[in-house]
């Protein structure tokens, strides 16, 4: 059987078995062929480059998987239909990008994410959209933690506050840390740009690292509550 990293075990952990599962972005079709294995009715391998598709071929073929089919296709466009999507391994506006020109999208759709960057605006987006995130995990591989998304479509289009937008519904008590973190600096250097300007202080970056402080500590207020809430210390 195929041996996976930790972020593509927590997408294919959030895949439904006995369904068609389409792989976007598939590359070496590792993530595809193990989702063959461990139940999917049939998998759909889809790159948009011939490169990674003949790799991907070459895969299929040493794992000796018959309802695996490669296809050439830039994003969803050549996909006629999957009950699940996987879209791993992309930037945030780019999967929006994809799962916003699906032809089959229905209510029993489900959409597994995991945007390699501006996970916040993916999140914004999703909402603004008519998607909900119903589940997210975190996935950490040595130094860097992921964030894997799923997702339905409910044709609701609405607003999401910005602790939900850097935090969704993560509760790795680790991940929310680090994007805390991650937004004190950015305040930080905000704070720092606006004090090296000689002779003036530019009041824009100044309330800028104001407001993103605000947020981290609201993100923190938000972590603290959730791990209260599971029984376990923030600090």
């Amino acid at each position: 059987m195929v041996k996976l990293t930790s972020r593509l075990r927590t997408a294919a952990d959030l895949c439904r078995r006995g369904v068609t599962v389409c792989d976007v972005g598939t590359d070496h079709a590792l993530l595809a062929c193990y989702l063959a294995q461990t139940g999917a009715k049939s998998v759909i391998a889809s790159d948009v480059r011939e490169g990674p598709l003949s790799a991907a071929r070459r895969t299929i073929a040493e794992q000796g998987v018959t309802n695996v089919a490669a296809v050439l296709s830039d994003g969803l466009e050549k996909i006629d239909y999957a009950d699940d999507v996987v879209i791993c391994g992309m930037g945030g506006e780019l999967i929006m990008k994809i799962i916003s020109g699906c032809r089959f999208l229905s209510e029993d759709t489900r959409f597994i994410l995991q945007p390699m960057t501006s996970a916040e605006d993916l999140r914004e987006l999703l909402y603004l959209n008519g998607f909900e995130i119903i589940e997210e995990r975190a996935a950490r591989e040595g130094d860097r933690f992921y964030t894997i998304m799923l997702v339905k479509y409910t044709g609701v289009k609405r607003q999401i506050d910005d602790v939900f937008m850097y935090c969704g519904k993560i509760t790795d008590a680790d991940m929310l840390r680090r994007i805390s973190t991650k937004l004190r600096r950015i305040a930080d250097g905000q704070q720092k740009a606006a004090q090296e300007r000689p002779g003036q202080t530019d009041e824009g970056d100044m309330s800028a690292a104001e407001n993103t402080r605000s947020l981290a500590d609201r993100i923190d207020a938000h972590a603290r509550e959730i791990n209260i809430d599971r029984g376990m210390k923030w600090e």
